[in-house]
């Protein structure tokens, strides 16, 4: 029995520079199971996810911060934030890409990768440079 492309993680992803960006900042920050959904075969609004953990509001709010700001370098800006009062989801819209930043206890409930589960899904480990 074949594996369905959405069960299936790439390896050594080639992905845009601007997201490439955003991992890095987040995990200058520390950012935990940073993940990387590719949305093109769904049909979605946007080409991709990036998705990733931080374990207190503070530094949900740190990771967020360092991956506006890294873009901000780069030439790029949010076309919309949402969540950042509260911390606990700051999702940063960049059109070709959603970064979304989450608690552990929020992105457990909310399951994006369960979601969008017929997406590709690119696993980056923790520790990767």
């Amino acid at each position: 029995m074949a594996k369905s492309t959405a069960s299936r993680a790439r390896r050594s992803p080639r992905l845009p520079a601007q997201i490439k960006t955003a991992i890095e900042a987040a995990r200058n920050k520390k950012a935990v199971e940073v993940t990387v959904l590719d949305l093109h075969k769904t049909g979605a609004f946007t080409d991709y996810f990036v998705i990733c953990t931080g374990a207190s509001s503070r530094q949900v709010h740190a990771i967020a911060d360092a991956v506006e700001q890294s873009l901000k370098d780069a030439g790029a800006r949010p076309s919309h934030v949402e969540g950042y009062q509260r911390a606990e989801w700051i999702l940063l819209d960049y059109f070709d890409f959603i970064v979304h930043v989450f608690s552990p206890t929020a992105r457990q409930f909310y399951g994006l990768e369960r979601l969008w589960g017929n997406a590709t899904r690119i696993e980056l480990p923790d520790d990767e440079e």
